[in-house]
């Protein structure tokens, strides 16, 4: 009876599976047709798309200012989030459950509507940053926020933080140096995991970019979305290579996270 349930599970899961690998399978075989018509097979298979596409000077340069805006927003969040996360667990706990409802704001806020707020406050300021990089540094830093967080802050639950630190501090430490040293090191793992999640959801992210900047500063989704018009064997490469390293991101933070939950 037991073996019969677990076939059934089985067979259900494998068959979700394969109806979600359909449109993904279809894509992967539509980028490698050299055309597709009427017909129910491609007239033939080629490797032009994606090479047309890697040597397509527009895409590596949104797909450069895409990298270089996650992994700033990225490091902004690593040098303020760590930092904040070990004054609320060390010396004030109790903040804990209230940074819990504050890092679900961006969450609760849908990105138009935070974009125009945006637009409306900088829009007349003396530094101008709407159209620039800057400013989606800025809201990517708050997206980042939620996974950054809640990542480290289960992190320094499991170190036992006060014992580390009194230890430190017995064999002579600062506080300081106790926590670079000491703290940030036990946190490796964790804060892997959360950084390669965090820069696979906002290396997606399309709203904010396409309304604070724009083509002013393309980035890989503004592109994709300037280049639906061209061919569909082009547009088919470009989401399978998206996927591709997408997929090769969740895999080494779904393999941290396994090393941090060991």
């Amino acid at each position: 009876m037991q073996n019969a349930n677990v076939t059934f599970h089985k067979t259900v899961v494998y068959t979700i599976v394969g109806i979600m690998l359909i449109p993904l399978i279809a894509t992967l075989v539509y980028s490698l047709s050299s055309s597709w018509g009427a017909t129910i097979l491609p007239d033939g298979f080629t490797l032009d798309w994606y090479g047309k596409l890697l040597t397509d000077e527009r895409f590596l340069a949104a797909f450069g200012r895409s990298l270089l805006i996650c992994i700033a927003a990225l490091v902004l969040s690593v040098v303020l989030i760590i930092p904040a996360i070990f004054v609320v667990f060390y010396y004030f706990p109790k903040l804990d459950k209230l940074m819990n409802i504050l890092i679900l704001l961006p969450f609760a806020v849908p990105p138009v509507v935070s974009s125009v707020g945006l637009l409306q406050i900088y829009a007349d300021s003396s530094v101008p940053v709407v159209g620039t990089p800057w400013i989606l540094i800025g809201t990517y830093f708050t997206i980042a926020l939620p996974f950054m967080y809640r990542a480290v802050a289960n992190s320094f639950e499991a170190i036992n933080l006060h014992d580390l630190m009194d230890a430190a501090h017995l064999l002579g430490a600062s506080t300081t140096k106790a926590f670079l040293l000491i703290i940030v090191p036990n946190l490796k793992k964790g804060l892997m995991a959360s950084l390669f999640l965090s820069f696979s959801f906002l290396l997606g992210e399309f709203v904010f970019a396409n309304i604070l900047v724009g083509t002013r500063f393309e980035t890989l989704q503004i592109y994709l979305y300037n280049m639906r018009q061209t061919s569909g064997h082009f547009t088919s490469a470009l989401v399978m290579t998206y996927f591709l390293f997408i997929f090769f991101l969740t895999w080494l933070a779904s393999r941290f996270s396994r090393g941090a939950n060991l």
